[in-house]
């Protein structure tokens, strides 16, 4: 018997990464409750229909101070102090020696302090009307939730390959909330910092199910065999490994190559940082994009701004040549729509180039990934999860792409990180999700994923 066939599924509108990991939950997801005109809306804690002045001003000022500080990173000197300062507070301490590491932080006592003054109790309430486990890529919605007595369960997703402190509770021994985990590192980190094993699940993190077509993986299969020519144009790793691709795909394996142009997704962050990263990786590329050697999709997001930047850039560099389809800019108004365009983009996505944040895990999908410098403690313990499943490479001097991204292919190294991240990156999280929330199962990642 199922526990239940709907869940409240709650992010916040901050950045994408909290709003990316509930995307592919969607079909879970009601926001009635709350006054919502269709099924299927993810709620934002921090932007939802009644929400209290106070309590909207509180997110506000948060957010502004985020965006703030990871544009003010691009500023020499100065920018990285600052930006080093406000890490600090949200920094994810080093995991040996193993310890305790239970004790509180400011961070923590401040949101806590806040919530104890009420906020978020006008969210759990309109919930307590008709409780739904309610799943939250945040932590404090599910402080809200725990605090405010929520009579439905409560799961929180972790969206990192390690969390800091400010992901457990303020006493997390007695936690009644249940943690979706991306890998066993998380799980480990948690219960130093003291929530009880029982109440772990090593889920994976969850990818779009259109980008993975169910259990047989036929989309992800028929999209990794085309991507492994297009990284391996002279063959190299296709004939050191063929026993293992002739294994893995269901129709024999051809050691063949198929033609250019190779295709690169560039992504830029919620913040807009790194905008320029994606302007010299152009410049660098333009011959290679004229002459059919390389497709370039620059990734904008909802970022306005950036969507008009790089458009221009694209007419500066290209007004008198015929680049023949060869450059996109991706962009949409609402994150959602642009959730969608992006995952129909990885299909035809060889490389995808970006800082390691929440789209690290997407290496399961065999998208080798080629690493921005990285903006903030989570993003660096991500580097070093993908490294560590050789899925990806730090990225080289960017103004000189069209020399070293060449060599990389011709090695035939992309296809083997592209084959890595397919074997070795949990690619199921919303099948066990779905077993967990809905079904009340025990469902974690195979015994295989070693991370």
């Amino acid at each position: 018997m199922p526990v239940s066939t709907k869940a409240y599924i709650v992010a916040v509108d901050m950045g994408y990464g909290h709003q990316r990991a509930v995307y592919p939950l969607r079909h879970l997801a009601t926001a009635q409750i709350l006054g919502a005109n269709s099924e299927n809306e993810v709620i934002n804690a921090n932007h939802y229909v009644g929400i209290p002045q106070r309590d909207q001003k509180k997110w506000d000022d948060s957010q502004k101070l985020y965006e703030m500080i990871s544009r003010f990173k691009s500023i020499p000197f100065f920018g990285d102090k600052i930006f080093a300062a406000m890490d600090y507070f949200q920094r994810i301490e080093s995991f040996y020696p193993k310890r305790d590491q239970s004790k509180s932080t400011i961070q923590l006592n401040s949101i806590y302090g806040s919530i104890k003054r009420g906020w978020g109790k006008h969210l759990i309430d309109t919930f307590n009307q008709k409780p739904l486990p309610l799943i939250t890529s945040f932590f404090i919605p599910a402080y809200f939730a725990e605090e405010h007595n929520y009579k439905g369960e409560i799961y929180l997703l972790c969206c990192d390959a390690d969390v800091s402190r400010a992901w457990a509770p303020l006493y997390p021994s007695k936690s009644r909330i249940n943690y979706l985990v991306p890998n066993r590192r998380v799980k480990e980190r948690l219960m130093q910092y003291g929530v009880r094993e029982e109440k772990i699940n090593i889920t994976g993190f969850p990818l779009p199910k259109e980008n993975i077509g169910g259990h047989s993986l036929k989309i992800l299969k028929t999209s990794l065999a085309r991507r492994l020519r297009h990284l391996d144009p002279e063959g190299r790793y296709q004939r050191k490994y063929k026993h293992l691709l002739d294994q893995v795909f269901p129709t024999k394996f051809a050691d063949r190559n198929s033609e250019y142009p190779i295709s690169i997704t560039f992504a830029v962050g919620g913040a807009g940082a790194q905008r320029d990263l994606g302007m010299i990786i152009l410049k660098s590329l333009q011959q290679k994009i004229d002459a059919g050697l390389v497709r370039l999709n620059l990734v904008a997001g909802t970022r306005a701004d950036v969507y008009a930047e790089y458009s221009r850039a694209v007419e500066r560099l290209h007004l008198k040549r015929k680049h023949r389809g060869n450059i996109s800019v991706l962009y949409a108004e609402q994150k959602t729509d642009y959730f969608a365009a992006f995952n129909k983009l990885l299909l035809e996505t060889d490389i995808l180039w970006t800082k390691p944040s929440e789209l690290s895990f997407y290496a399961g999908l065999g998208l080798p990934i080629i690493m921005a410098p990285t903006i903030g403690s989570q993003e660096e313990f991500n580097k070093s999860w993908l490294l560590s499943i050789g899925a990806a490479f730090e990225q080289e001097d960017p103004r000189f792409t069209h020399e070293w991204l060449f060599d990389w292919l011709r090695s035939g190294w992309l296809a083997e990180a592209a084959m890595k991240g397919f074997l070795d990156a949990p690619r199921n999280g919303v099948y066990h999700v779905e077993d967990i929330v809905l079904r009340g199962k025990k469902s974690e990642i195979e015994d295989m994923h070693l991370l």
